[in-house]
């Protein structure tokens, strides 16, 4: 999710949408562009997105990172892109786009469930974080002809992603702080880094992290929570973000303490 600066909010591409703001828009089988978009994509991969994927494709995270996705650390970054990898053919499809259609779609990622709006955050003064929305279909998108109206609520309901909203939007404050160096002698590809990434996009190797690893004797973690997280990735990322804040800022945790 993109940071938005509210000073340049209006030399943005697209129509910003506030809310009750209604846009037209229908994708299906039979419009001539179906699925042109899923082509040569800069597809970026929060991490709540990588565990529904890797659930719906029965794999492991490392083994769906090392399979599907590119990871890019961009100069003057202290945090690697995680991007979804094209398939190797002229077109460069997307590695789930088939004859039919997307073949995850039930676990498609938060920027395919809600294009043909693309959404952001912009912070005020205070600091406060307000989240954007843009319509921007490509120019060879025909569904914004189409005189089905949607709000950006409705569009989310629709394509049930408020859930996924939420988590990236929990994800973006978390990534921005990386905006400071916290890294020091280490540097981006250190022992802390790779702790990081570890508990923000690998569940598997998070997991056995907390509860195979000194973890619980040093820090206190609620039963209830502990036996959400062994159930639930997506508790356990939520554990992950904390710790993140915990370990590189020194942010005090609200889901587990020092003992």
């Amino acid at each position: 999710m993109k940071k938005i600066d509210l000073n340049q909010i209006d030399t943005l591409p697209g129509k910003r949408l506030h809310k009750g703001d209604t846009f037209s828009f229908r994708c299906y089988p039979g419009i001539t562009c179906f699925n042109r978009c899923c082509r040569n994509l800069n597809l970026f991969l929060y991490p709540y997105d990588v565990i529904r994927l890797k659930d719906c494709l029965g794999i492991t995270s490392a083994r769906f990172l090392d399979h599907y996705v590119d990871v890019v650390l961009r100069p003057g970054s202290y945090f690697p892109e995680v991007l979804l990898r094209m398939a190797d053919n002229a077109e460069k499809t997307c590695p789930f786009l088939t004859e039919t259609g997307c073949s995850v779609y039930p676990d498609r990622p938060d920027t395919c469930r809600t294009f043909p709006v693309e959404h952001g955050l912009a912070y005020d003064d205070r600091g406060r974080a307000e989240q954007v929305h843009f319509f921007r279909p490509p120019d060879f998108c025909l569904g914004q002809h189409e005189t089905q109206a949607w709000t950006t609520d409705t569009w989310a309901d629709d394509q049930e992603a408020k859930r996924y909203n939420r988590m990236t939007t929990e994800w973006a404050g978390v990534r921005g702080l990386f905006q400071n160096n916290p890294w020091g002698a280490e540097g981006p590809e250190g022992p802390k880094a790779k702790m990081a990434f570890m508990a923000a996009y690998n569940m598997d190797q998070f997991k056995d992290f907390v509860f195979n690893s000194s973890f619980l004797r040093r820090y206190k973690v609620r039963k209830e929570l502990q036996r959400k997280c062994r159930r639930s990735d997506a508790e356990l990322l939520k554990l992950g973000y904390d710790w993140i804040r915990f370990c590189l800022w020194g942010m005090k945790p609200t889901l587990f303490r020092i003992r």
